[in-house]
């Protein structure tokens, strides 16, 4: 029979293939050097506390001041009677921080995108895009990660991502009423049935023989049953581990090269049950010298988590929660030298381990806003700002107690010479009875908060320096705004996106890489069939086992970053550009083709908010560009030098169309001029024929000169006429 045993997540691993090469494997001899049951747990052991020692003793209280300081709780430095308020600078500059950040890399569909390394890859790689953004926001809540994550980078130093496989059992039971033999062999013939409370009855129906046509009494028996269905499926888990239940060696580097990292966490007996390890070994182990039951940093976060220490009666023994650890460390456990990732399983203080195998990768990935070089833990915000909250609480502190003493000034009496109920009495109006005047006085001592003014103004322009957040960059202020120069808005507001687009960066570059890169080679690794995901409103069949692990990442940051209208702008101009060039050149031009068309508007629509750029452009397979084109190629498109030849004639024709109306034009002018000398001369000449007549007496013939006159007129009005037919005709040609 296999054997059979669990991994310690839920999924099981069958080796009946490889049964005689372990039994050949456990009879060889021990190398020198490999260690046996006892001394391997001991170095678990040992990781395990050196990784605890490290985290609550140097970590775990900057932390758990920061988280404080979130929470706006009391600094420990309150005096009875004064003013106790407390600031909430880190709360303030963390929330102020968190919509652009998480605006960065939720604002598209694809939070990452895998790049081919060669041509063959394009279509896989496409592939990984879609399904591993799918597994990331679809089968998990993709979103809420990363505001968790974020948000304790930007609080407690690290946001911490893992991701594991793990079978899931489905269980459903349904009862059947009625069924006939062969319906409930049918039922009972399913592996993943249950057959559970059955029952049986017979009753008598009449039947017709199909030969001889006779009617007969038969008995029919009808079960009744229920079923229970068990179905397993593989599902993809990601989860943000909160910081305090995350362990790392002192000296680790990073991720790939710690010698131990780990996740510890409080379980109940059930679940692990439910991962397949023995009941009885973790009632034995489980409770030994437990102390994360009270962990401090979860106690400040949570103050009530406490409250499950009082419920100590609870008759269910598998509710008990149990000390958990998972530890992937590098151990030379066999001897031979080299020392491997190995993946080992513990329960209790005592760190009795229940499982172990050799591994290749770490399941973790970490953010941090202020990484420190050469450490996996760097600064937070919080770090930046928790100062300042100190600083800024005791200044208005003490304005507001002055504010008091001003509003209620205290009080001088003569003692016996006041009734001091009087005195003691608070309310508006009340009369104080005294003996002689001048008995009572009050203390007046002026207001000196509007000292304290430009103290809260450098310390909002300190914490502005340090994080970039100030009133202008969040457009908080239209006094500011109004009174400022329209580049000195720019230069703060692009100070600002700067250094969250640095933060954005770096969390893009380390973590969230490293997180999707994870989560594809898992899907890689535990995918034994196409998969079934629901892309762009239409199930898709992708298969992981065929794509290559070496994919190239790109990290979608950078937009929502403050600069919408400047990127809607210079997509819009690319987008005049690419009509142009399909306008001019046909779809099929090598500069630019309908997918990368309808790209562009795709862009625009996600850099808007409209993440489902399909309600508007129809999705372009690349594959089908070439049917297009052939159905593009019946239709005549001229040679771009053909096009450049038509142009000059066009150009040409233009030309000559101008000189010849240039032409026409002269020669009217010049028929007109000779009109107006002609109309001019007749003029004179009929002015010079009056003054004959009235001074000689003598008879002109007007009528014949003028005769003479029209008839050279007519000549020239003709050979014009002429001319102008002639120049349309060289035109035309």
């Amino acid at each position: 029979m296999a054997d059979t045993y669990s991994m310690g997540n839920g999924l099981k691993a069958n080796y009946e293939s490889e049964e005689q090469e372990i039994e050949v494997s456990m009879s060889e001899p021990m190398l020198e050097g490999a260690m046996d049951e006892e001394q391997f747990s001991a170095v678990v052991k040992a990781a395990i506390d050196d990784a605890e020692n490290y985290i609550d003793d140097y970590i775990a209280p900057k932390r758990e001041l920061a988280l404080s300081y979130y929470r706006g709780d009391f600094l420990g430095n309150e005096e009875e009677g004064r003013s106790q308020v407390v600031m909430t600078e880190v709360r303030d500059t963390v929330q102020a921080m968190m919509p652009s950040l998480l605006r960065i890399f939720t604002s598209s569909d694809n939070a990452v995108e895998f790049a081919p390394r060669s041509p063959e890859d394009v279509a896989a790689c496409q592939q990984a895009t879609d399904a591993v953004n799918y597994v990331f926001y679809n089968e998990n809540p993709g979103f809420t990660i990363l505001y968790n994550a974020i948000k304790d980078a930007l609080v407690s130093k690290t946001g911490i991502f893992k991701w594991r496989a793990e079978e899931i059992k489905d269980v459903s039971e349904t009862e059947y009423s009625g069924i006939d033999g062969e319906q409930y062999a049918l039922l009972v013939s399913d592996p993943e049935n249950e057959v559970r409370d059955v029952s049986v009855k017979t009753r008598t129906e009449m039947s017709t023989d199909p030969m001889t046509g006779e009617q007969f009494a038969a008995e029919v028996e009808e079960f009744e049953v229920t079923i229970r269905r068990t179905k397993s499926r593989l599902k993809y888990i990601i989860e943000c581990v909160p910081p305090e239940e995350f362990l790392i060696a002192r000296n680790a580097r990073d991720l790939d090269t710690a010698d131990y990292v780990g996740h510890r966490k409080l379980m109940t007996i059930s679940e692990l049950v439910a991962m397949g390890y023995d009941k009885d070994e973790i009632e034995q182990y489980g409770g030994e010298g437990d102390t994360f039951d009270i962990n401090n940093e979860a106690q400040v976060r949570n103050p009530a988590i406490l409250s499950f220490l009082n419920n100590t009666d609870n008759p269910d023994k598998t509710l008990e929660r149990v000390y958990y650890v998972e530890s992937y460390m590098r151990v030379d456990k066999d001897g031979d030298g080299i020392a491997e990732l190995r993946r080992v399983c513990t329960i209790g203080n005592a760190a009795h381990v229940l499982h172990e195998e050799i591994v290749d990768e770490v399941p973790f990935a970490v953010i941090c806003p202020d990484p420190t070089p050469h450490m996996v833990i760097g600064e937070s915000v919080a770090d930046q700002v928790m100062d300042i909250q100190l600083i800024k609480t005791n200044v208005v502190r003490n304005t507001l107690d002055s504010l008091a003493q001003v509003i209620h000034p205290r009080t001088v009496v003569v003692e016996g010479q006041v009734n001091m109920d009087d005195v003691l009495n608070v309310e508006t109006g009340g009369i104080i009875r005294a003996r002689a005047p001048g008995m009572v006085q009050a203390m007046s001592e002026p207001f000196v908060g509007q000292n304290a003014m430009p103290i809260i103004a450098y310390l909002d322009d300190l914490r502005a320096s340090r994080t970039g957040i100030s009133k202008a960059s969040q457009g908080l202020d239209p006094d500011v705004l109004q009174s400022t120069t329209k580049a000195a808005v720019s230069a703060t507001m692009s100070a600002a996106q700067e250094r969250l687009e640095m933060i954005a960066r770096v969390f893009a570059e380390t973590g969230i890489k490293r997180l999707f890169k994870g989560v594809l080679n898992m899907l890689i690794k535990h995918q034994d069939k196409p998969m079934m995901i629901r892309l762009r409103n239409q199930w898709t069949a992708v298969d992981p086992r065929t794509w290559n692990t070496d994919m190239d990442m790109i990290v979608n940051v950078g937009l929502g970053n403050g600069n919408a209208s400047e990127r809607t702008a210079l997509l819009t101009q690319i987008l005049m550009k690419q009509e142009q060039a399909l306008t001019q050149f046909g779809p099929d031009n090598p500069l630019v083709d309908l997918k990368q068309y309808r790209d562009t508007m795709a862009q625009i629509l996600a850099i808007n908010g409209l993440r489902d750029s399909t309600k508007y452009f129809k999705e372009i397979d690349r594959n089908m560009l070439p049917q297009l084109q052939q159905m593009t190629q019946g239709q005549s498109k001229p040679d771009p030098a053909e096009i450049l030849a038509q142009i000059e004639a066009q150009k040409a024709q233009v030309d000559m169309q101008i000189a010849q109306m240039k032409a026409t034009l002269d020669i009217e002018k010049a028929r007109m001029a000779d009109d107006r000398e002609r109309d001019r001369n007749e003029a004179d000449m009929m002015l010079r024929a009056a003054e004959i007549q009235a001074k000689y007496g003598t008879q002109v013939d007007v009528a014949s000169i003028r005769a003479m006159t029209e008839r050279d007129r007519d000549a020239l009005k003709i050979l014009a006429q002429q001319a102008m037919n002639q120049s349309q005709i060289n035109g035309g040609m």
